[in-house]
Order: C-alpha cells, then structure tokens, then sequence
C-alpha cells in the first residue's frame, strides 16, 4: 500500500485541477511545474517527498526565479520579467508563512545557547539546527549573516 501523500502535495493537486477547470493557463503551467519538480525528487531518490522536501523544492523555485527575475530587469526584458513575477507568485501561495524579524532573532538566540556556540568559527553547527526550522519561513542569506553577526559580538 502506498504511502499516504503529503497535505501540501495534495493542494498543489487539487490547485492543478481548479485551474485546468477554469482555464487559467498561466497559473496552470506553474503548478505543472511544480508538480514535475516533486515528481522528479520522488522518481530519483526513490521517495515520497514530504511536506518539508516540498517547501525545500519551493524555496529553490523561488530563488531561481528571483535570480532571474533581476536578469531580465537589468537586461530590460519586462515581458519575460513579468513572467517571473507571475510565476512567484503562484509558487508563494504554497510556502509557510514568513517569520517575523522577532521571531528569526529569537530562534538564532535559542539555537546559539542550544549549542553553546560562541564564535563564527561554530556558525555550521548553529546553521545546521536552525535550517529545518526556519527553511521556507525566513531567507537563509539574511539568517546567516544574523547569526554570524551574534556569534561576532
């Protein structure tokens, strides 16, 4: 009996569904995108990937679109430009809800004194424990260098 498929997994599924009933083209392109994306994690490690394996496919989805989001922009491209945005913003509609700044410094803090880490030269290891927690919900560019920034101090 197959595994049971992940909550999220099943939203993007139904979100493809509504949007092939209502002909919205563009959206429905994304979402088949994001569903090839997790289908190809599944079929190459043997898996079913789960809530968690999702958000992390998302957040790299986000990033490459953002990459070449700013491409385009420099390149004055706004036709392809709008594309991205487009396609941002129907793969945000499926990631956590940001942190708060509160919320991120507050993590750091714990983590920090979870692992006793007093210098940057410890950074990895309170990168390693906050990664799962914050992946998806925080940037993890912003946070590295807040924790970078702590452990300095």
């Amino acid at each position: 009996m197959p595994a049971e498929a992940s909550p999220l997994k099943l939203t993007i599924q139904d979100n493809v569904k509504a949007a092939m009933r209502a002909k919205e083209k563009d959206r429905l392109v994304t979402l088949r995108t994001i569903m090839a994306e997790i289908k190809q994690i599944e079929v190459d490690k043997r898996v079913d990937v789960d809530d968690d394996g999702i958000v992390t496919i998302l957040t790299k989805m986000c990033k490459q679109r953002r990459d070449s989001l700013s491409q385009f922009e420099k390149a004055g491209r706004n036709d392809l430009a709008r594309i991205e945005v487009a396609e941002l913003a129907v793969i945000n509609e499926f990631m956590p809800t940001p942190m708060t700044d509160d919320e991120i410094a507050a993590a750091i803090a714990e983590t920090i004194s979870q692992t006793g880490a007093s210098s940057p030269k410890e950074m990895g290891v309170v990168m390693n424990m906050l990664r799962p927690k914050l992946q998806g919900k925080a940037d993890m560019g912003a946070v590295s260098g807040l924790v970078k920034a702590a452990l300095t101090v």
